[in-house]
């Protein structure tokens, strides 16, 4: 839920004082008679029978709760058969980071999120999830490199992109880091690279292009006992030039910078066996505004 969207749950005035004991929902004074449980000189006298206004005013107020509580559960459910291209960005109201409720995109272009909706929410979830398979370790390896720049670049530029990372990604880099030829660690050990979304902004926009900035935090090293790598946390913020190309946003563009940092917190390191266990075990997200 995001703040744009959040409720006052707290007790409301109805309009008599919480501190008075004949107060109604009505505002109203009523005087309440104790009547005795019964006659004790006759075992089989009945109870007095509770007054109707009192039955019709309690009736009343637990209907007024039911449908209460069936309102506040309609949230979001206009959304469910509506496609995630036709459907309402809501960003009006939203914070810059806040999450406006619309569902993420069902389509995928082999593991990254597509069809993602021709707004500015749509270019900010294109942004995001782009941003986490550029900075995934499948960047690592040649062939799956290739399949990720292919999937997500605008086709103007995607030969250009492709070069520029084939040549980041050298053998004399993967060396220095530790990693086999083909991008993978080795035996005993496990890379980590993964980039975790907190945030975007939008630079500019039009129909057909805009710029979204992703601010992100990142794991990056090697588990393992001989690992002269150890996995290591930063935060950055990756900046991308976006095309709308008919039916999706694809990248014309993209530049990394340092930042902003956060103070880091006083958490106990973990072990590296336990990296490497959350790393295997915890998946990753689609990410939507």
């Amino acid at each position: 839920m995001s703040p744009g969207d959040e409720h006052d749950y707290r007790g409301k005035d109805q309009g008599g004082r919480a501190d008075d004991p004949y107060s109604t929902l009505g505002g109203t004074r009523q005087t309440r008679t104790r009547l005795p449980d019964g006659d004790p000189g006759n075992p089989t006298a009945r109870r007095p029978v509770r007054n109707s206004r009192s039955l019709v005013t309690i009736t009343g107020i637990v209907v007024l709760l039911v449908a209460a509580i069936a309102f506040a559960n309609r949230g979001g459910g206009s959304d469910d058969d509506a496609s995630p291209g036709a459907k309402s960005s809501g960003a009006a109201g939203s914070g810059p980071t806040a999450a406006t409720g619309t569902k993420p995109v069902e389509g995928k272009n082999g593991t990254i999120p597509s069809g993602f909706a021709r707004d500015e929410q749509g270019a900010q979830s294109a942004a995001a999830n782009y941003a986490v398979a550029l900075g995934s370790a499948a960047m690592f390896n040649s062939e799956t490199r290739r399949d990720i720049v292919q999937s997500i670049a605008d086709s103007t530029t995607a030969t250009k992109l492709q070069s520029g990372f084939d040549a980041d990604y050298s053998q004399g880099f993967l060396e220095q880091i530790g990693l086999d030829t083909d991008g993978s660690a080795p035996t005993g050990s496990t890379f980590v690279n993964r980039t975790l979304p907190a945030g975007t902004k939008v630079k500019s926009y039009s129909s057909s292009t805009a710029e979204i900035e992703v601010w992100c935090s990142g794991l990056f090293g090697l588990t393992g006992e001989k690992s002269t790598k150890p996995v290591t946390s930063g935060w950055f913020t990756v900046t991308m030039q976006l095309k709308w190309n008919g039916s999706d946003w694809k990248i014309l563009e993209t530049s990394q910078r340092s930042g902003p940092s956060p103070v880091t917190g006083d958490n106990p390191v973990s072990g590296s066996d336990e990296i490497a266990d959350a790393v295997n075990q915890f998946g990753g997200f689609t990410y939507a505004r």
